[in-house]
């Protein structure tokens, strides 16, 4: 909350948060104090608010426990306490001058006290002898499911518009040094839309279904005919055979993997209004040593690490 880009929000936030806590203690207060009132002549042997359930079933007009209500009172005195302690009111950082910030670099600092060590010794090692190495492989996992699987999915199989990295299927290469650049340094995949440049909608459908052809997919094959000297505004990036370039990240266009999916009507929303993907840099946060052990297990994902294993 220290953060605020006008001083609007520090007031706004700091009355807001004292007149809840006011407003609790004025509650409290209240329903220890007020009582509906009974009609007279009426013959009560406890004096109820009049609701009643299930024919029988009477709600009590009595105050709440005193040591429910003091219970009640002591937390809000140690909501108060901790607001003066602790950062909450705006732009008030509290006497303590605690910020999440330093604890949580505190704690990084910590494990890389602990674990810096394990880190710098699998640095040292080949990226495939890292990955065929039991306690690496699960270090790197661990690694996978807190930054990865969020969008590859825990599975590592990914989704819609997220690649799977179990396959052999590799937009920019799968060697273990170039997955290990990916994430470092991120990628930053652009499709431009190709609806204008390939010139009226039919044109879009007739490429789309030369775009199927060349997997083998169902296509119609006059559209194929007539989409196929079209395709010629794509090959700059996928090459006249669809084969794709891993240089510019133009995946392949023959076989049967897609990013976004293979029917006919979605390669057509590809091609007209174009994709952009974002995987973002790892290397500031992570640093290179633990990518070293996160891409060692990504790269075992799709190979077989028992090869790489050394012989005891």
């Amino acid at each position: 909350m220290s953060d605020f880009t006008n001083g609007f929000w520090n007031i706004y936030i700091t009355v807001l948060t004292l007149l809840g806590i006011i407003g609790c203690g004025i509650l409290l207060w209240s329903q220890s104090k007020v009582k509906v009132k009974i009609e007279p002549g009426t013959n009560h042997q406890m004096e109820t608010t009049g609701h009643l359930w299930d024919e029988d079933l009477t709600e009590l007009n009595t105050p709440m426990p005193r040591w429910w209500m003091w219970l009640f009172y002591i937390t809000i005195v140690f909501a108060l306490a901790y607001l003066v302690l602790y950062p909450g009111l705006g732009t008030y950082v509290g006497k303590l001058g605690w910020k999440s910030a330093d604890a949580y670099q505190t704690e990084l600092s910590k494990a890389d006290a602990d674990y810096g060590p394990l880190f710098n010794q699998f640095q040292k090692q080949d990226l495939k002898a890292v990955a065929a190495d039991p306690q690496a492989h699960a270090i790197g996992e661990r690694l996978f499911l807190t930054y990865c699987a969020q969008c590859h999915g825990s599975d590592a199989r990914g989704n819609k518009g997220y690649p799977n990295l179990t396959d052999k299927d590799w937009l920019y290469g799968g060697t273990p040094d170039v997955i290990k650049t990916t994430i470092l340094q991120g990628r930053h995949g652009i499709m431009p839309p190709m609806g204008a440049a390939l010139g009226s909608e039919k044109d879009v459908e007739n490429v789309a279904h030369y775009v199927l052809s060349l997997s083998g997919s169902n296509s119609d094959p006059i559209k194929t005919v007539f989409g196929k000297p079209k395709f010629a505004a794509c090959a700059a990036c996928h090459g006249a055979d669809g084969k794709g370039n891993q240089a510019l990240g133009a995946p392949n266009l023959t076989d049967k993997v897609w990013l976004y999916g293979g029917s006919a009507n979605t390669i057509m929303e590809t091609i007209r209004k174009g994709r952009e993907n974002m995987m973002p840099p790892f290397e500031e946060f992570l640093g290179d040593a633990k990518v070293h052990v996160l891409a060692a297990y990504v790269w075992s994902l799709s190979n077989d690490v028992k090869a790489e294993r050394p012989e005891k």
